[in-house]
């Protein structure tokens, strides 16, 4: 089989910031709702090894169907707000969409899902339109509603689907803000109300149950911060009626009936414990997974529970009582973050994964060497909300992203001891902001220039402790990293003031604990008695975990750039680090100027005024001569860098060229653009559904006597079927010297072309297609950015193998046939695709 042109890299996703998003499978895999689409993890391997799209509005709930006899499972469920539920059935080691239950009017909330025979899944959800809703959903890919049950005015927030006892008969249990747990049982083919449990005093949160033996446990959860396990069994005909003796203290039952065909059946229900020990609402809760033993189901007695305090508890029988209490507890401290949504334990009870509002994935994992002791583990992030905008290291070693959950984040690969395989991983966040970010540009390898919704302008540069951590997990020489960042003047790290946006740098002298010389000398002002510095430096040689991430890994801000008027939109650097390009949204055209502003002294120095609405792009040629804008108004313009004078040796640009009403060819908004490498051509892209190349761009150094050659549409107009919301030159030619490019669409696809320069544009003869993301690798809402890397060669591969040096060049050479393709996208995540030029 031929290679793939495209094969995915990394993803950086989060889950969704919904109570029951997460599920671990009995094969290990952590399946999340990431917006629109589920993702599978693997935490061994640490690296989402699949995604499935096919839902249209954020995935709410995802629940594996567990198989009674332990195996793998071949089925996933998952709800979202467009309403829909879908079963997704492993073929051939890949999930695909195989039923779609429809016939909710508001968004899923909660499913669950059990096998009533070998070829049929009965499916419960619970819905915003105060139904649940049962499903049989056999192997002919049919679902059929079989029972709707309507709360009125109240919503269940949870369900919780098992088998009754010594029979088939499905149980559901269902919770909502009534403060009460609802049972239902299928009799005689209809389903009935068994009970409502009461106990709790507000909403509860989560239902789940556990089969024990002849009896079933349901734990549920609620914002009265408690938790309540209750015990279900089978009554013999003669226990029902035998009189009550008083002289014995019992637990009050509960009574039902069950009629399966001839046979009526009776079960009681009591409360076997209450847990306490969460100061705020509990949100999750779930059972260790039960484990195939001797021929046997066994499950272990034990329960994980995840609350709004931010700590997971872990709750077991003590062996020799039977009293239930609390065995261990994990979570984080400090933070500026909400608490967790939910939790799940794995199959084999050593790991155990809680999920954040913030929708951060907590992993930790049980000690082998000490007995109850748990330990963070590494664990995939990304941002929970749109991306707006990435950029690559200028040697291509990490990539930083800014988006609209206000954060700031940088990826770059780990290779673990002994592993061969190196994963990508958030190892700093530089950043956290108190509004949106819009755009960012690396000025060289540790600085950097970031927009928000705000009409300032931030310039951060990298702490030493950043420097020193990223040699750590990169490989890098310290040395050689500390000497091109100017070592000698760098702070420690960065913190942010309690109600402040700007990072505050922290020096070496700041991180000095005061001595106590007695209560009353300790402090010598007020101030001094609140601390405002939460950084601590680390020395990581892993990526850390999520609380680390928000206190430890800030990045100093140096600079704010005042000028614009309204909100920043993009931004853009050149590769001599010399100029930085800002433009903010804009209506008028006094507002539509690019401000162009000094690395040296950070003043600004020059407005260029051309467009008339919101410059929505800009590019420095890679010889930075010229920088080019594309705009709202239709239309791009051209700026030439001035040569240098006596009088100004700062960067001056004048207008070299720009498209107007009568030459403008685009005929909606101009979404991006971007250079060939070898600054002959541009390209620009657009909501007209329009890719174009423009040029050849020229400049000869005589003087400005001469006009400015026209730059016209060097290709033929290539339609791509969608919106064009990005789109990139690939800085590495192909074989034949043609040109490759990247377009991402509004749909999410992203399109490879070959452009040759020499075809007849004519006939369209020029493009040639010659790859595209296939629906699992593509994103599920509009590609914001795509960059190249700017070198050949995959990020963390080059410096392998440099001792077996045959083997080596053989590898280097095979290395320089791959190049790496960033994207960022408004569904959450960002993508790096490793792409073959020799299988183009």
């Amino acid at each position: 089989m031929a290679a793939p042109v495209i094969e995915t890299c990394h993803v950086a996703c989060s889950a969704n910031r919904t109570p029951n998003v997460v599920s671990w499978s009995r094969g290990g895999t952590l399946a999340f709702g990431t917006c629109n689409s589920v993702a599978l993890y693997d935490p061994q391997e640490r690296r989402v090894v699949d995604l499935l799209n096919g839902h249209k509005g954020r995935v709410n709930t995802v629940k594996w169907v567990h198989r009674e006899d332990c195996a793998v499972e071949h089925h996933l469920v998952s709800g979202a707000s467009d309403n829909q539920i879908i079963v997704w059935e492993a073929q051939n080691g890949k999930f695909t969409q195989t039923v779609q239950c429809k016939g909710h009017t508001g968004p899923v909330c909660a499913v669950d899902a059990v096998y009533v025979d070998d070829t049929k899944i009965l499916v419960a959800s619970a819905a915003s339109d105060s139904t649940v809703k049962l499903w049989l959903c056999s192997d002919t890919k049919e679902a059929d509603c079989s029972h709707t049950l309507s709360f009125g005015s109240c919503f269940m927030m949870d369900v919780s689907l098992a088998l009754l006892p010594g029979s088939r008969v499905p149980i559901l249990a269902c919770s909502g803000d009534d403060s009460r747990v609802h049972l239902y049982v299928q009799s005689s083919g209809q389903l009935q109300k068994a009970m409502s449990l009461q106990g709790h005093e507000d909403w509860v949160r989560g239902v789940t149950w556990a089969s024990l033996g002849g009896e079933l446990l349901l734990a549920s959860c609620s914002q009265d911060c408690l938790i309540r396990v209750w015990r279900l069994c089978a009554k013999s005909g003669t226990d029902a009626h035998v009189e009550d003796d008083h002289t014995i203290i019992k637990m009050k039952e509960d009574i039902f009936e069950v009629k399966d065909g001839d046979v009526s059946s009776v079960f009681a229900v009591s409360l076997e414990t209450v847990l306490a020990g969460h100061e705020n609402w509990v949100y999750g809760v779930h059972w260790q997974p039960p484990v195939f033993k001797g021929g046997e189901m066994q499950q272990p007695l034990s329960l994980l529970s995840a609350s709004m305090d931010k700590t997971m508890i872990l709750w077991a029988p003590e062996e020799g009582s039977g009293v239930w209490v609390e065995q261990v507890r994990v979570g984080e401290v400090g933070g500026n973050t909400l608490g967790f949504y939910g939790c799940q334990m794995s199959p084999d009870g050593a790991m155990i994964v809680a999920h954040a509002f913030h929708g951060a994935l907590h992993l930790w994992c049980k000690d082998q060497d000490e007995e109850g002791e748990w330990r963070p583990g590494v664990v995939i992030s990304g941002h929970f909300s749109a991306v707006q905008d990435l950029s690559w290291d200028p040697e291509g070693e990490f990539i930083l992203s800014v988006g609209s959950d206000q954060t700031t984040r940088l990826f770059t690969p780990w290779r673990k001891e002994g592993s061969k395989q190196a994963t990508w991983h958030e190892i700093s966040r530089p950043q956290i902001h108190g509004y949106d970010m819009q755009c960012l540009a690396m000025v060289g390898r540790f600085q950097f220039v970031s927009g928000a919704d705000e009409k300032v302008l931030r310039v951060f540069q990298a702490p030493r402790n950043f420097v020193e951590n990223f040699a750590n997990i990169s490989g890098d020489s310290r040395e050689k990293l500390l000497a091109s960042s100017d070592a000698a003047n760098l702070p420690e790290g960065a913190s942010t003031p309690a109600l402040g946006l700007s990072n505050k740098a922290v020096f070496q002298g700041d991180l000095v604990q005061k001595t106590n010389k007695g209560e009353e000398e300790q402090f010598s002002s007020v101030s001094d008695q609140y601390q405002e510095s939460y950084f601590h430096p680390l020395i990581m040689t892993e990526p850390p975990p999520e609380d680390h991430l928000l206190q430890n890994t800030l990045w100093p801000e140096v600079q704010k750039l005042y000028g614009h008027g309204f909100e920043i939109f993009c931004l853009a650097s050149d590769v001599t680090r010399s100029v930085v390009a800002s433009a903010c949204k804009a209506s008028k055209a006094e507002h539509a100027a690019i401000l162009l502003w000094s690395t040296a002294s950070w003043r600004q120095l020059q407005s260029l005024p051309c467009h008339t609405l919101t410059v929505t792009q800009m590019a420095f040629s890679p010889d930075a001569r010229l920088l080019l804008a594309v705009s709202r108004d239709r239309t791009w313009s051209l700026w030439r860098r001035d040569l240098p004078t006596p009088e100004s040796p700062e960067p001056q640009f004048s207008l070299h060229t720009h498209t107007g009403k009568d030459t403008a060819v685009h005929t909606r908004i101009i979404w991006s653009c971007d250079w060939s490498s070898d600054c002959k051509y541009f390209v620009t892209s657009s909501r007209d559904k329009k890719v174009i190349v423009w040029g050849p761009c020229r400049l000869d150094d005589s003087g400005d006597s001469a006009p400015p050659p026209e730059i016209k549409p060097s290709s033929s107009i290539l339609d791509v079927g969608d919106s064009a919301t990005a789109v990139a030159f690939c800085p590495v030619l192909c074989s034949d010297n043609s040109y490759l490019l990247a377009v991402g669409l509004e749909s999410g696809r992203i399109l490879l072309y070959r452009w040759s320069p020499g075809q007849d544009p004519a006939g369209g003869q020029d493009w040639s297609r010659c790859g595209e993301t296939d629906l699992s690798q593509s994103h599920s809402l509009a590609v914001k950015r795509l960059r190249w890397r700017p070198r050949a060669g995959r990020a963390c591969r080059e410096n392998i193998k440099k001792d077996k040096q045959t083997e080596g060049e053989r590898e280097t050479e095979e290395e320089s046939s791959w190049v790496q393709l960033a994207s960022a996208s408004a569904d959450h995540s960002v993508k790096i695709f490793n792409i073959n030029r020799q299988a183009l």
